[in-house]
């Protein structure tokens, strides 16, 4: 059969119904699948380092001939150690696979084998040299055939049974049977603006790059045809979002009267204090979007504390004033609890109604509430996904405020949009969100950033203390309490578990009894029924609880100005942005704050960076893109709710510059009226289920 880009892998020779599935199993179902699986390294095998060139702290690839291999148990040990030795024609390498039981009967003597890593000293014979845990591959036995050696060697991650060495080849047959025949979709003005290889030429010299390539450009995907490859993955996916953003642009909307004096005269009413420059900067921008006869589409972020809650009640003021109403979304009962007691508080001695709606209502409470949204009684409505319910019924709904919307999934957030006739949508997030990131998930909406904070708060330290530490900070905090401030105490897990961690109930019962006996402290957890929940907070709020014992569900939206210490046992279990948003329930005072970070000491890897980045800085922006770095896109707040396609090719981290250049090509295109039924035709025909993705990656 004729061999194109969307033949079924079943078909390409090596690849049987068993390996078909292992590749299915990892989305790879076409050649242009395959051929998007891009080796992760490259190997030089042109020229091998013989074994007594080899030096200690070097990395280097070996071809070498197994000599022996043994598995060394050891007692009272369940894992195991595999002893390799190896041999050229200059020497003999020892090497050490660590957990290695499941090599034990893979290595016979004679058998022919290539070899990559760092070469150390044996620590326990500084005489000797060795490899530990190096990555491997069998040869073939005359030695490998023409895509193994004598050339730069692509490396791929295995898949099931299908090893670097059967990729390597299958990879190999199907780019000969395609030769030049593999269309270009990239339109020809780009390709030739950029100085772009064409697609063909691109995955031939991305999977079997020419002897010439330089091995550290290749292995940093900087060469001419990775660069083609992820300049055209980050084009079409921000094609999409500019093809969707044209089509908001032209739908109908609500055109809001802003410069009123009226309007003008509500918002002074209602505003507690002095607006920052940040502030009136992002409700201008809001403002602006509310005047236009089509949806707005924002996304409002700013770090915790920064005051975003009463810009978006400014907008509502705008929505009220015009005859319509506001609904604000909130992912927690405790959250909406804290959203709607500032709105009553702001909005109700204007004269705004504010009704609550939350899961835990009393029947006839909520039959009530219904009721006032429906008839339009109720100005702005404030709750959780009970708001998209089929009994909530909105008279006039104008604007949809998404609370840390990345807690919802795209349906909940489509489901509330649908309340209304195409209302305008303000997404809030207190996640500090790269930019990188912003522009991948977020490309069709338009951004607003409060970046100051407001004046007259308090410094806040964070400082890393050890389980050994624990009575020292204990009479610190005493301390605070006893200055008639407060202060709360985090724990990862409700109840102890098999984890051996620290947990919210046993805890508060030993700091009730043992440590603050003295004190008057509350437990809040997410399994309390709504009522408890509500008064534990109302006590903490109004002084009458001293400190608070929780877990994450005070991560978001409390908001106590009096307590002043954080203390966060097991924080090595907790994200950095989860440690920043807890973090940011303090400090919005005037004192100064302090939030104190229990982990080990001795702590290494990501957990230590994690917690070195915290005491180092408060920066929302910086913090974000250490997340970034150790969590990676894929799992920065689960970005797979947001339906974000998995990019291929491209990183977000490596590829910041391609994406900047992919965007302005893809959004210059799309402003040209004319072409956009081509354009819409060409991404179709690139990805034939674009609209569905696309659609599931909208905001709100």
């Amino acid at each position: 059969m004729t061999l194109s880009l969307s033949t079924e892998v079943t078909y390409l020779k090596g690849v049987g119904p068993q390996r078909a599935e292992a590749l299915a199993r990892r989305s790879i179902l076409t050649v242009e699948d395959l051929l998007y699986n891009l080796p992760f390294r490259y190997e030089d095998r042109l020229r091998f380092t013989p074994i007594s060139s080899v030096r200690p702290g070097e990395i280097c690839t070996i071809q070498a001939e197994v000599a022996d291999g043994n598995l060394l148990r050891f007692r009272g040990r369940r894992d195991a150690m595999y002893h390799l030795l190896v041999r050229d024609a200059t020497g003999a390498l020892h090497v050490k696979f660590f957990h290695g039981a499941y090599l034990e009967g893979r290595f016979h003597p004679g058998q022919r084998i290539v070899i990559h890593g760092k070469v150390e000293i044996d620590r326990l014979r500084p005489a000797r040299i060795e490899m530990v845990n190096p990555q491997f591959e069998m040869l073939g036995a005359s030695g490998g055939d023409s895509t193994e050696v004598g050339r730069i060697v692509p490396i791929y991650e295995a898949i099931g049974p299908l090893t670097p060495r059967v990729l390597r080849r299958i990879i190999h047959t199907a780019l000969e049977n395609l030769g030049a025949a593999i269309p270009d979709p990239l339109p020809a003005e780009i390709i030739e603006r950029h100085a772009l290889p064409s697609r063909a030429a691109a995955l031939h010299a991305a999977h079997f790059p020419p002897p010439t390539e330089p091995l550290d450009r290749l292995n940093q995907f900087q060469t001419p045809a990775q660069q083609r490859l992820i300049f055209e993955e980050f084009f079409f996916f921000q094609l999409g979002l500019a093809l969707r953003r044209r089509r908001q642009q032209v739908e109908p909307g609500i055109a809001f009267r802003v410069r009123d004096d009226r309007i003008r005269e509500a918002l002074k009413r209602v505003l507690p204090f002095k607006p920052t420059a940040a502030q009136k900067r992002v409700l201008a921008e809001i403002a602006a979007d509310l005047e236009r006869p089509t949806p707005m589409n924002r996304l409002l972020q700013g770090d915790v504390g920064s005051g975003k809650t009463i810009v978006a009640l400014e907008a509502a003021v705008i929505v009220i004033e015009n005859g319509y109403q506001v609904a604000l979304m909130a992912p927690t009962e405790i959250l909406a609890v804290q959203h709607f007691l500032a709105a009553r508080r702001i909005l109700g001695g204007a004269g705004y109604t504010v009704e609550l709606l939350v899961s835990g209502m009393k029947p006839a409470a909520r039959r009530e509430a219904l009721e006032r949204v429906r008839s339009g009684e109720a100005h702005i409505v404030v709750g959780t996904h009970a708001l998209i319910e089929d009994p909530v019924e909105f008279r006039k709904l104008g604007l949809a405020v998404i609370d840390e919307q990345h807690r919802f999934g795209v349906l909940q957030r489509k489901r509330l949009r649908e309340k209304g006739a195409s209302p305008d949508v303000l997404v809030m997030t207190a996640t500090p969100i790269p930019r990188t990131l912003a522009l991948t998930l977020y490309g069709d909406l338009d951004l607003s950033v409060i970046d100051e904070m407001p004046p007259g708060r308090g410094p806040l330290k964070t400082a890393w203390r050890s389980e050994e530490d624990l009575a020292g900070v204990w009479e610190f905090v005493r301390g605070e309490l006893r200055a008639g401030r407060q202060a709360y105490v985090v724990y990862p897990v409700v109840e102890e578990s098999k984890q051996e961690l620290k947990a919210a109930i046993e805890q508060y019962e030993r700091l009730s009894r043992l440590v603050f006996a003295e004190c008057k402290i509350g437990l809040l957890h997410g399994r309390l029924a709504s009522e408890e929940k509500d008064r534990v907070m109302e006590e903490f709020r109004a002084g009458r609880i001293q400190m608070l014992v929780a877990t994450t569900v005070i991560e978001v939206g409390v908001d106590v100005p009096n307590a002043t210490v954080m203390v966060i046992e097991h924080a090595e279990r907790f994200g950095i942005a989860q440690l920043h948003q807890l973090r940011g329930r303090i400090g919005r005072g005037r004192e100064k704050s302090y939030c104190i970070l229990v982990a080990p000491r001795d702590l290494e890897g990501e957990g230590r960076e994690r917690l070195e980045t915290l005491v180092r800085t408060a920066n929302g922006a910086e913090i974000s893109e250490a997340d970034l770095k150790l969590r990676g896109p894929g799992e920065f707040f689960g970005t797979a709710q947001h339906g974000a396609p998995a990019l291929r090719v491209a990183s977000l981290l490596r590829d910041h510059d391609l994406l900047e250049q992919a965007r302005q090509e893809a959004f210059a295109l799309v402003a040209d009226d004319a072409r956009a039924p081509e354009l819409e035709r060409l991404l179709a025909s690139v990805d034939p289920n674009w609209q569905r993705r696309y659609e599931l990656a909208r905001v709100g």
